[in-house]
C-alpha cells in the first residue's frame, strides 16, 4: 500500500514536507501583515522567513518580479472558514495593508472559502472543505 509519506515502488523516496517561497515586494511590511493574519515567524535573517500556522508554513523573501508575484496564488486549508474571515476583518488588514479582501463564498469544487491579497499582490484562498450537496447559500 502507498503512503503520502512513501511513494509507490521505491520506499527511499519519502517526503516530510513541500513549501513554497512566496514573494515579498517589501520584506518588512510582508512580515507584519503576515503575523497580522495569524502566522508566527520563529525563524527570520535579512532576505528569508520560516512562517506558519498550525501545520500550514511557508518561506517568504525578499523578492520581487510584478510578473511572478501577479500570478503567485497560495491556497490554505483551515477548519473554520468563517473564524478566518472574521478575524481578517477584526485586524483590519484590508485597511491597513491596501489588500483586497473578497467574503466567503461556496465554490463548485465543495469549498468554501475567501480571497485575500498580500501588499506585494499575491493571492490567497483560504477555505474550507464542505459538501457538494450541502452547500449554504
Amino acid at each position: 500500500m502507498t503512503t503520502p509519506e512513501q511513494p509507490a515502488g521505491n520506499p527511499a523516496l519519502r517526503t516530510v514536507e513541500i513549501k513554497a517561497f512566496v514573494p515579498a515586494r517589501d520584506f518588512d511590511l510582508s512580515k507584519r501583515f503576515y503575523r497580522d493574519l495569524g502566522f508566527e515567524i520563529p525563524w527570520s535573517s535579512d532576505d528569508l522567513a520560516y512562517l506558519h500556522a498550525g501545520s500550514a508554513s511557508f518561506l517568504l523573501q525578499k523578492f520581487y518580479s510584478r510578473e511572478h508575484a501577479g500570478n503567485f496564488m497560495m491556497h490554505l486549508l483551515v477548519e473554520d472558514v468563517g473564524a478566518w474571515w472574521q478575524h481578517v476583518i477584526a485586524q483590519g488588514l484590508p485597511e491597513r495593508y491596501g489588500v483586497r479582501a473578497d467574503p466567503p463564498e461556496d465554490r463548485p469544487w465543495a469549498i468554501r472559502d475567501f480571497v485575500l491579497t498580500d501588499p506585494t499582490g499575491v493571492l490567497w484562498r483560504i477555505g474550507q472543505n464542505i459538501s457538494g450537496a450541502e452547500t449554504a447559500p
